[in-house]
């Protein structure tokens, strides 16, 4: 019999409000989920890291104001204590080492991130048991007896709503969750409940009072609905008899608190709760993946109006990777590897292609011929192929960041022009209103949580700019000529200034690629903020300050081609059986 906690205090409109003001130079906190330490990592880890990476990047490239990016490994719970056992190995030795393969993934793959968690530090911990503490303060905890479906692998209970009839590998018949497929086992037992069901108003006058708190809207809409379902309360402790590997409840040493609390709390312990968590919190901003929505949409929120907290400002929601359509598992072999793929494509290529194709309200498959295609036509062939061309010295024999001709290219398309009698053309016009307006459209685009759509335009606009260059044709004209070294200067001015604002605006996503453009284009590493901006100020009459500056070196080609895979994998087999005739 379940007894029921004395009333819950009413939360504040404080705390269920608007989280933090926006504007600059406010502190932000970007967080991947920590990640379970009972495996190592795989893309789809890589994805929320890389996703909140290149938010950070670009809010700093902004001048927003400080911004940490937190991190690390969720070292608790009865996964862990199994998945240690079979291995031979203590909970903690296991933690130890699978803790260095995400730190070494995520270094691997460029993610500049600040902090990392661990839930087995004993800051964290402390941190864990002061957050119990608030939540039995507050009279949200009851101890009661509660039993039903229990998933190990997502360590939670399911009800019968989310469950399937299937048959285990002998043929028995047993029950799965809809959602992953992971067998559920009937579990019964004395636990601490987190009375869930008292934040149903709460929670949901948070999101109407803040609708871009979870975003895609689609997973927005999903968590209202969840709230106009049944809201069971919440067992939020473990047997101890069952769950050795975790933190023991304060004042209770035959229970232990659920990993998913303890798993949330990392939030707050990161910024210093209980002392100086004030400092940055709530202006949080999670990116997680939308199999722990719940977790961090429905029970994160409750339990921090519980205790006294305000909700995060943002949720960031992004879907899964598959693999040539399906599911990414152990048992079919088809785990993408980080580590390979950085390999395979470069930290560069690897990261454009995950954010390229990567759009958070839907899954997105990955295959090897698809990276290839994407990377040897945007970043070698299109980026590329076009610094090479217009800093070639047989048409750029000075080396130098060409001046600009206002008669050449008018501000104002006139009548000679416009009849086609004149060397600009009306697409001209086009390509550089669009790179114009480039800067804002990519900010609202990041602000949005689509960083998809920003490298799409990017993308276009890469592409107008060869058409540009290809319709013109430089390298038929002649330096001797002074009409005509006018106009071949003026198109180099034009389409460096192009490619000047797209290693601005993929700093973020390429760091190490823009870097390489940027400093070809000798833009200093201080002309590199997002902040203040500017394309083709001659063209507005102003000053240019790169104009008759001397070029960066020649490093080589921004992006090398990728080979296609089929030549990748005999190439492999030809060294392979090259080794064996050696030996």
């Amino acid at each position: 019999m379940l007894r029921p906690p004395r009333r819950l205090p009413r939360p504040s409109r404080r705390a269920i409000g608007t989280a933090s003001a926006a504007g600059p130079g406010r502190r932000l906190l970007l967080s991947t989920p920590i990640f379970y330490a009972n495996g190592p990592p795989h893309i789809g880890h890589l994805y929320s890291a890389l996703l909140a990476d290149a938010l950070l990047r670009h809010r700093r490239l902004r001048a927003a104001g400080p911004g940490r990016l937190c991190t690390g490994t969720d070292e608790h719970g009865l996964k862990i204590q199994q998945a240690a056992a079979a291995a031979g190995m203590s909970p903690p030795e296991l933690c130890e080492r699978v803790s260095g393969l995400f730190r070494q993934a995520l270094a691997q793959a460029g993610v500049a991130f600040t902090d990392f968690t661990r839930t087995s530090e004993p800051r964290h911990q402390r941190a864990v048991r002061h957050f119990w503490g608030a939540l039995r303060d507050c009279g949200a905890l009851y101890k009661g007896s509660y039993e039903g479906w229990y998933c190990t692998p997502e360590e939670s209970f399911l009800p019968e709503s989310q469950l399937a009839e299937r048959r285990d590998a002998q043929g028995r018949p047993c029950k799965v969750s809809l959602e992953t497929g992971h067998e559920v086992h009937w579990t019964k037992e004395e636990n601490y409940m987190f009375k869930l069901s008292a934040f149903r108003d709460p929670l949901q006058n948070w999101l109407r009072d803040n609708p871009r708190a979870i975003s895609p809207d689609p997973f927005y809409q999903r968590v209202l609905r969840w709230l106009d379902e049944d809201l069971p309360d919440l067992s939020v402790s473990r047997e101890r008899s069952r769950l050795q590997w975790g933190i023991p409840v304060p004042g209770d040493p035959t229970q232990t608190i659920y990993v998913w609390v303890d798993a949330l709390v990392n939030y707050l312990s990161v910024v210093g709760y209980p002392e100086s968590h004030g400092a940055w919190w709530p202006a949080a901003h999670h990116v997680v993946g939308k199999d722990i929505l719940k977790f961090h949409a429905l029970y994160w929120p409750a339990l921090l109006l519980a205790a006294g907290l305000a909700p995060p400002e943002r949720i960031l929601v992004h879907s899964h990777w598959t693999v040539r359509g399906q599911k990414m598992s152990k048992s079919l072999g088809n785990v993408v590897d980080p580590a390979t793929c950085v390999g395979q494509y470069g930290v560069d290529g690897f990261r454009y292609f995950l954010l390229r194709q990567g759009v958070p309200e839907r899954d997105c498959d990955y295959y090897d011929e698809k990276v290839v295609k994407l990377l040897n036509s945007e970043l070698a062939d299109a980026l590329g192929g076009l610094l090479n061309r217009s800093t070639a010295p047989s048409i750029n024999p000075s080396n130098t960041y060409p001046r600009f001709s206002e008669p050449c290219f008018p501000k104002v398309l006139d009548s000679r022009e416009a009849k086609g009698m004149g060397r600009v053309s009306a697409e001209d016009y086009e390509l550089v209103a669009a790179v114009a307006s480039l800067p804002v459209q990519v900010a609202g685009y990041f602000e949005g949580f689509q960083i998809y759509k920003a490298l799409e335009c990017i993308a276009q606009c890469v592409r107008q700019t060869n058409g540009f260059f290809q319709r013109h044709r430089p390298w038929k004209l002649d330096r001797r000529d002074t009409a005509e070294r006018l106009w071949l200067d003026t198109i180099l001015h034009v389409t460096l200034e192009c490619l000047r604002v797209y290693g601005m605006l993929l700093q973020p996503v390429v760091p190490h690629m823009a870097d390489k453009l940027l400093s070809r284009l000798a833009v200093e590493p201080g002309e590199r903020g997002l902040s203040d901006l500017t394309f083709l100020a001659r063209y507005d009459g102003k000053p240019c300050p790169f104009e008759g500056r001397q070029l960066g070196p020649d490093t080589g080609v921004l992006f090398q081609r990728l080979e296609k895979l089929e030549t990748m994998k005999n190439r492999k087999q030809e060294a392979r059986v090259s080794d064996k005739q050696l030996l």
